[in-house]
């Protein structure tokens, strides 16, 4: 019979706090909304300017609705709203905005655009004003049931997978065993199939109205930017770097479905030769940055060639990259042997095996340790693309790359103080590349 625990019984039931924020710059207005909600029990906070109220909004973000006077000083209601609605984390707030009665239906309308979902007049009429308020606070109440029952039922499969684990040894756990391996068997398949059209589009039908796009914005830029004036010369310009991104991540994102399974056998490779290799093909791009790369001494090691080459590649230039400003890169790249119990993560029957490990040295901005597992999750970025330029794959397809080898791949790393990418790969390497990120794959984006 399954049962559900306490802990999680008090998952399923637990309700939203209603959180309403009041945005006025006299401080009689705030006090007449806040009295007339209180009854209601909501949990009223109020700023006294659109700044006031943009500085509560970078602290807590759960609010379930924005009460806000459009005629303020400084910053009106209209562009705090938008201010607002520019963070993708606040977009999901309603904004009724508390007008004059002799507001016209142009500043209406605008109110509409800018993101506001309805309008009160003042003087308030207290009944109206709860109405109103109570409407989205049931929205929002509604929105976390759904929330809550979604949660109910992962708390119910997790309790029919704990009784399954405990059944696992009769006859009817091995049919669904069974069962659930020819399912998995053949979703398999059909990813396979979908990923090798999306490579096809991505390597063709998406690539090239893309490169005749660059092609005649530099064409445009280099025969008729004499015609433009600066405005135009700057949205040119910013036309074709959004498109030479485009085209990255384009590239990138076939080099992760490319990545995903494996299409060559495991070839003994001398990984000195290999890494001089990628740095012969980044020749240009080393110099223009003026880095400084050191290898010492490699072991041979069975890898699939093409595949570790493009992993060396991404973390040189990934080192090179996140280098720190008006400092050389330095990059050290060195190998050791270890055993198993010696690598994080690893699993214990695993202890006692010989791994090589890689690593890849640099002296760049480094990062926070907290942060060391997410930077390896696609599309993941801890710096802003304004900052330093890139799509958030390239570490990604690295860790679906070590995973396919049977390894493990690691990061170390201090603000200001560099950090080292480790790379473990067992010494006894098995015949054929695991299938292992291929499943990892599936349950990460399905």
């Amino acid at each position: 019979m399954m049962t559900i625990t306490e802990t999680e019984r008090v998952e399923i039931v637990k309700r939203p706090d209603i959180k309403i924020l009041v945005v006025d710059d006299r401080e009689d207005n705030l006090l007449s909304i806040e009295t007339i909600l209180d009854k209601d029990g909501y949990t009223i906070q109020t700023a006294n300017s659109g700044r006031a109220a943009l500085k509560a909004l970078l602290k807590e973000q759960d609010y379930t609705l924005i009460l806000m006077d459009v005629q303020m000083p400084d910053l009106n209601g209209f562009e705090t709203a938008t201010l607002i609605y520019e963070r993708k984390i606040l977009r999901h707030i309603p904004i009724i905005f508390i007008t004059a009665n002799d507001f016209t239906e142009d500043s209406v309308f605008k109110g509409y655009e800018m993101g506001g979902v309805d309008y009160i007049s003042k003087p308030i009429n207290p009944n109206l004003l709860r109405a109103k308020v109570s409407v989205f606070v049931d929205l929002y109440t509604k929105n976390h049931q759904l929330i809550a029952q979604d949660n109910k039922l992962t708390v119910v499969n997790k309790v029919l997978a704990r009784e399954i684990e405990e059944r696992k040894t009769s006859e009817e756990k091995v049919r669904l065993l069974n069962k659930q391996l020819m399912e998995n068997i053949l979703r398999l398949q059909s990813t396979n199939e979908e990923l090798e059209r999306f490579a096809y589009i991505a390597s063709h039908d998406l690539q090239e109205p893309l490169r005749k796009i660059i092609m005649f914005g530099d064409m445009l830029n280099k025969k008729h930017s004499g015609f433009l004036n600066d405005e135009g010369r700057d949205y040119l310009e910013r036309m074709t770097k959004a498109s030479k991104r485009m085209q990255l991540l384009i590239d990138n994102l076939l080099a992760l479905s490319r990545s995903v399974f494996p299409v060559n056998t495991f070839q003994e490779t001398d990984m000195y030769t290999l890494v001089k290799e990628v740095i012969m093909d980044l020749d240009i791009y080393i110099q223009q940055k003026k880095a400084k790369i050191s290898v010492s001494h490699l072991p041979k090691m069975h890898v699939i060639p093409e595949q570790f080459h493009r992993l060396v590649q991404n973390l040189l230039i990934n080192a090179i990259k996140f280098s720190k400003e008006n400092t050389t890169p330095e990059i050290y790249i060195y190998s050791q042997k270890v055993k198993g119990v010696d690598i994080a993560g690893i699993t214990p029957d695993k202890y006692d095996d010989d791994y090589f490990e890689i690593c890849v040295k640099d002296n760049g901005i480094g990062f926070e340790q907290q942060y060391a597992d997410q930077i390896f999750v696609i599309f993941k970025r801890l710096h802003t693309y304004d900052h330093i330029e890139g799509t958030g794959i390239g570490l990604s397809i690295c860790k679906k790359i070590v995973e396919q080898h049977n390894g493990y791949i690691s990061a170390k790393g201090a603000v200001n103080e560099g950090a080292i990418f480790t790379i473990s790969l067992p010494v006894k390497q098995s015949k054929e590349p695991s299938l292992t990120p291929a499943l990892n794959y599936l349950s990460d984006n399905t």
